[in-house]
């Protein structure tokens, strides 16, 4: 056994950057843990800036100076937030309240339709036994109300909690922007002078995060804009609720569409029953899907961020129950900084190849 952790430990940390890299990786891992929820202003602010950079550095391409650069993203951050905050928000907001208003109805039409099941399949469902499952389903969905307005009553201290995020996000971003180049050498301080691999990782990290986390933005305005626009059309209820989950449904893939697949379900059940603008509404929602996994994800993402489906839902899992909701959103980004990690760790197997073809190359 002290074999085996010797050669483990010679075979992956025999560099000290690898060693130094450990360590602070851990710290970082500490950090988040123990205060992640009071830096969360700041690591939003430093995300929202990373991705700005991306616009900052095409306009800087085309010629333009980086005041107005700087400017020009600054002041296009502030209007989506501004639009986002006022007008969006409130508005999926108020047909959340709305639709809550007629889960009754909801619960009413299940109900008709699982009574209809003994009539209908005489062989496979009884009185008793779908009797016995509403009355179980009732007293679940009383408990979960329970649940909700306690959990309501409890949360209203964080309300004060977000309007300072939302007041320190926008101030954060700015001076982040702004200040980027001081920021960077001030932290690239503690770091070691000589450190290839933590190079490495960043350059592989920042091909293919920048690219999926844009990426992913780009998507959800124009797989939420097409929804909108197409429950608009086919007239159903809270299309603009629907519409904002199907948009933000793109960033868990494989699990977002399906998850999101019931509301849209539910509410063109409540509104018009089973029948032939029930299945348009779930015909349109399935062509959408399709178009947006073969046709805009290929044409949007210039770098795929190749991670196995398994790896993809694990991710999901580890890092939404770390970290809730901000943890889900983040999962594929930080499953590839992990794969960019374990892809660039030193072995000393790989630089004794490494080393082998240097000298055939040589020769």
């Amino acid at each position: 056994m002290k074999q085996l952790i010797n050669d483990f430990f010679d075979r992956y940390f025999h560099d000290e950057e690898s060693v130094i890299l450990l360590i602070l990786l851990s710290i970082a891992l500490v950090v988040l843990l123990l205060l992640g929820s009071i830096l969360a202003p700041l690591i939003a602010a430093i995300i929202i800036a990373y991705l700005m950079q991306g616009v900052v550095n095409l306009l800087l391409r085309y010629g333009a100076s980086p005041r107005f650069a700087f400017v020009a993203v600054y002041t296009l951050f502030i209007g989506l937030f501004l639009v986002l905050l006022f007008y969006l928000l409130p508005r999926a907001w108020n047909q959340l309240r709305r639709l809550a208003n007629e889960i009754p109805n909801l619960l009413s039409e299940g109900q008709t339709a699982l009574m209809s099941l003994p009539e209908n399949y005489p062989s496979l469902f009884s009185d008793a036994q779908v009797r016995a499952f509403i009355d179980g389903l009732g007293g679940e969905i009383g408990g979960f109300g329970q649940t909700i307005l306690e959990y309501s009553l409890a949360s209203l201290p964080s309300i004060f909690a977000w309007v300072i995020f939302l007041v320190l996000v926008p101030i954060l971003v700015f001076f982040v922007m702004k200040d980027k180049d001081e920021l960077v050498l001030w932290a690239g301080n503690f770091l070691p002078r000589n450190r290839p691999l933590m190079n490495r990782i960043w350059k592989e990290m920042d091909e293919q995060i920048s690219n999926y986390i844009r990426g992913k933005a780009v998507e959800i305005f124009i797989v939420g804009g097409a929804a909108y626009v197409m429950f608009v059309i086919m007239g159903i209820n809270y299309a603009l609720l629907l519409s904002v989950l199907v948009g933000l449904s793109v960033i868990v893939p494989y699990i977002g569409a399906t998850v999101v697949t019931l509301p849209v379900a539910a509410v063109a059940f409540v509104q018009w029953g089973i029948g032939g603008e029930f299945y348009t509404v779930l015909v349109g929602y399935l062509v959408l899907q399709i178009i947006d996994g073969n046709v805009l994800v290929p044409i949007i993402f210039s770098e795929a961020v190749n991670l196995h489906p398994v790896a993809i839902i694990a991710a999901v899992l580890i890092f939404g129950g770390l970290w809730g909701m901000a943890g889900v959103f983040f999962a594929i980004p930080l499953a590839t900084m992990v794969k960019a990690i374990i892809n660039a760790w030193p072995s000393r197997v790989q630089s004794r190849v490494d080393s082998e073809a240097e000298a055939t190359s040589g020769l």
